[in-house]
């Protein structure tokens, strides 16, 4: 008789919170959900710099289903401060668990990449980091000003965590580091927190956004949402009053896609027509800006909507100087 034994170590799950779940079902994808798998040498010249550079990119860790298209225009998100996070939000597929310290190297590759591919407009994420003190907003402010360095040109847009119990100096930092769009998502409607973000609070990513007006009223201010989790229209209506109260400039609205069968399951697959009538609700709620289509994500064409931003803004300055104007020849 024969007895073999396997010392391989077996590998970690990726999401070791979610294994004891119950698998969720899987909804088919509509046809305006398909997109073509990746493999352009504009991809592959992307991924070569990502990769020569040591980056971690939240288009690969979440599963982002335009990696093919962003990439092939040069366009990556960055996701500092390591792969892994402290939350286990019932959406992602970011890996959970504890993260390795720092890298203090990491704000000048970051840099460094960014020049190389001669981005116009960069955007830089993160996982959650609970552990630091200051929910790593010092190290997001080093690498908004390693880029500035590196190249002064570009546009910055951060997507920040929410810095839940951090000290008011930590969202402070982050917001004296002068990023060009300040990019937090509350993600879903306030009645599914428990569920699908338990780690977050509604009202102090709320808080968050509105701080950053407090503190610096040009910078612009974004946020986005998931649907398709089970929310009502009225619900994402009252959202996005929540939002313009705390002054969010830029929406965006995409579709759920559920990573895996441990993952919150798919409610229903919203249609383009219905994305279509939320955009127009939401512009007329005062939004600068807004995105919402099945894969509207929130760096997607990140780059072109900023400049739509900018000219939004010009143009609502323009109009509030000659009504004023007019105002002023009226009273003469």
């Amino acid at each position: 008789m024969t007895v073999v034994i396997d010392n391989r170590a077996k590998p970690r799950p990726r999401h070791p919170e979610k294994q004891a779940r119950p698998d969720t079902p899987l909804l088919r994808k509509p046809d305006w959900l398909r997109v073509r798998a990746p493999g352009s040498e504009g991809y592959a010249a992307t991924r070569s710099v990502v990769k020569a550079h040591g980056l971690v990119t939240v288009c690969e860790e979440a599963a982002c289903p335009n990696i093919g298209e962003c990439w092939s225009q040069s366009h990556a998100t960055m996701m500092i401060m390591g792969e892994i996070c402290t939350r286990a939000c019932a959406f992602c597929n970011v890996t959970t668990g504890k993260p390795n310290p720092l890298d203090p190297t990491e704000p000048a590759r970051v840099a460094d990449a960014v020049a190389k591919m001669g981005l116009k407009h960069v955007v830089i994420t993160s996982v959650d980091r609970d552990d630091l003190a200051d929910g790593g907003a010092a190290h997001f402010a080093e690498v908004v000003g390693a880029i500035r360095a590196a190249a002064p040109t570009a546009t910055i847009e951060i997507l920040t965590p929410d810095f839940l119990r951090k000290p008011v100096s930590a969202i402070e930092t982050v917001i004296d580091a002068r990023p060009d769009v300040f990019n937090h998502n509350l993600e879903t409607v306030p009645r599914l927190y428990l569920s699908i973000r338990p780690g977050a609070r509604y009202y102090s990513s709320l808080r968050l956004l509105e701080r950053v007006k407090e503190r610096d009223p040009v910078q612009f201010t974004k946020s986005g949402l998931m649907v398709g989790l089970g929310e009502t229209k009225e619900e994402v209506m009252q959202v996005m009053d929540d939002m313009r109260s705390a002054g969010v400039d830029f929406l965006t609205i995409g579709q759920y896609l559920q990573p895996t069968r441990k993952h919150a399951a798919i409610d229903r697959y919203v249609t383009p027509e219905e994305f279509g009538a939320y955009e127009e609700i939401a512009r007329a709620k005062g939004f600068l800006m807004v995105s919402a289509s099945p894969l509207t994500r929130s760096s997607h064409h990140a780059g072109e909507d900023f400049a739509r931003l900018q000219a939004a803004r010009q143009a609502q300055e323009a109009r509030a100087a000659a009504q004023a104007s007019a105002q002023a020849a009226t009273k003469a």
